[in-house]
């Protein structure tokens, strides 16, 4: 068996270090949410989160347990479930630093990286409040053009690409289907952990239909399996939302109290509860 693989979740995330940078995705592209838990029951600190482009139970768990000190987002929601309690209560209080982004500055930062430049220019920013409360974005001028300012984005390199997929074989390939942004956060990330549905035998790279939607093993430096590992988000394809529980949690999560109501049963006992 690979060296990749891990026997746990929570080996496989147990050496994510304070003050890590971690890349995660948005609801629709499989989100790692018990390796989500496994963080908080390991209780990493200070986490810089990149939302890819954005994000909402899984960031406002984070959040909530105390694990995060800034958040680089376009949005976080919960959709029709409304607005995120924890991550509402934290940019409040000025406990987090948020820093506000839209989905293309999101992709750009990740594509530099992943071509290993410095920056990406970007048109759409300029003038905008974004811009104008990011010191980082640069406005310079097109070296091919008179009279066209353009802004330049810094490359967005995570320390760590976290992911749910629904298969990986045993060399280490994880294959994401369609899900096209997992795979630019794989390559802009300087390891990518993965947990999975399923792992199978032989290998997902010698099949012409698989081996397209696939992150090579090269870019993946842990798996771990976790059946529903997405829950109480849905895997397209697999399984759907969990809106019985989204329910429960938004009411739980009204307070600071019923938040830690909810950790206490649903994340620190180490049980899923679906």
């Amino acid at each position: 068996m690979s060296e990749r693989i891990h026997s746990t979740v929570d080996d496989l995330v147990a050496g994510i270090p304070d003050g890590a940078m971690i890349a995660v995705v948005k609801d629709e592209c499989g989100v790692a949410m018990e390796a989500t838990r496994a963080l908080i029951r390991k209780g990493t600190k200070r986490l810089h989160i990149v939302t890819v482009p954005t994000s909402g139970l899984q960031t406002d768990l984070l959040v909530g347990a105390g694990l995060v000190a800034t958040v680089e987002t376009s949005a976080i929601t919960l959709g029709e479930f409304g607005a995120p309690p924890n991550f509402v209560r934290a940019v409040k209080a000025g406990s987090i630093t948020l820093k506000d982004a839209t989905c293309p500055a999101v992709y750009a930062g990740l594509q530099a990286a992943e071509k290993g430049i410095p920056f990406m220019p970007m048109r759409g920013l300029i003038g905008s409040d974004i811009e104008g409360h990011r010191d980082e974005f640069k406005i310079i001028d097109n070296p091919f053009a008179d009279d066209d300012p353009i802004i330049a984005l810094p490359a967005i390199k995570p320390d760590i690409a976290l992911v749910h997929a629904p298969l990986a074989d045993r060399h280490g390939n994880v294959w994401i289907g369609r899900e096209r942004a997992l795979l630019t956060m794989a390559h802009a990330a300087k390891e990518t952990l993965a947990t999975v549905e399923e792992i199978i035998d032989g290998s997902l790279l010698e099949d012409e239909k698989l081996a397209p939607g696939c992150i090579p093993s090269i870019y993946v430096s842990g798996i771990a399996q976790a059946e529903n590992g997405c829950w109480p988000m849905s895997l397209p394809g697999r399984y759907g939302v969990d809106t019985e529980h989204m329910a429960l949690y938004c009411e739980m999560a009204k307070s600071e109290e019923g938040f830690r109501d909810y950790l206490d049963r649903f994340v620190l006992d180490n049980r899923q509860g679906n």
